[in-house]
């Protein structure tokens, strides 16, 4: 189930799904899920057994996926915040992160709304920054980060600030989209950008998997 106005499952969440399914998870390890929106990934990972904190900044977000969980019969700790702040000081196996990374003309302001869960600043790095500083802090040794986003906002950008930090990080899985409403919505922009090229009509989509040394 799905509140109106949190981000519903779609390709990214799939595609993250995907790379969760490949990660070697033992019953009881602790997954932190952050940007949960409908829970959908939390709920993959109770349901293998993981000690599961999901974390978003939407009220609706936060009561949707404890209503999912329940209906689930799943354990999930849910907390409201902004994306780290309500696990300051925990460590975990695994973190999971379905940021906003579409680059939008904002002209300096902080996005809305839904827009919340799409909208990331001029170039798309507004939360991505924040996730490749922060995380590594969040992890055990021998923990993964698994982060979805798109080609737009730079992955490149991604693997380098988290190598940096660190840690052993690749793009394991790229999926190909159609444009979505909000990238048709801004086509133009982008194409003025030199973020679209003039013959894209696909937008990529990528993973990247960065571990932490044991």
């Amino acid at each position: 189930m799905v509140l109106p106005g949190v981000y519903a499952p779609q390709e990214d969440t799939a595609l993250l799904a995907g790379a969760l399914s490949d990660e070697s998870l033992p019953p009881g390890a602790a997954v932190l899920d952050v940007g949960t929106g409908s829970g959908a990934l939390a709920l993959a990972a109770a349901a293998r057994g993981a000690l599961v904190t999901a974390v978003d900044m939407s009220w609706r977000a936060v009561w949707g996926t404890r209503l999912n969980a329940a209906r689930s019969g799943l354990r999930v700790r849910v907390r409201h915040g902004n994306l780290f702040t309500p696990v300051h000081g925990e460590t975990f196996d695994l973190v999971l992160a379905n940021p906003p990374y579409v680059p939008a003309p904002l002209g300096g302001r902080r996005p809305r709304g839904a827009a919340r869960a799409w909208d990331a600043g001029h170039d798309g790095r507004m939360v991505l920054d924040r996730i490749c500083r922060e995380a590594p802090a969040l992890l055990r040794p021998g923990g993964v980060l698994l982060l979805v986003h798109s080609a737009l906002s730079d992955p490149g950008l991604t693997v380098g600030c988290l190598r940096e930090a660190g840690m052993k990080a690749s793009v394991i899985r790229r999926r190909r989209i159609a444009f979505g409403p909000v990238v048709r919505g801004r086509e133009r922009w982008l194409r003025q950008r030199g973020l679209l090229a003039p013959a894209d009509n696909e937008e990529e989509l990528v993973v990247v998997r960065a571990e932490f040394p044991v």
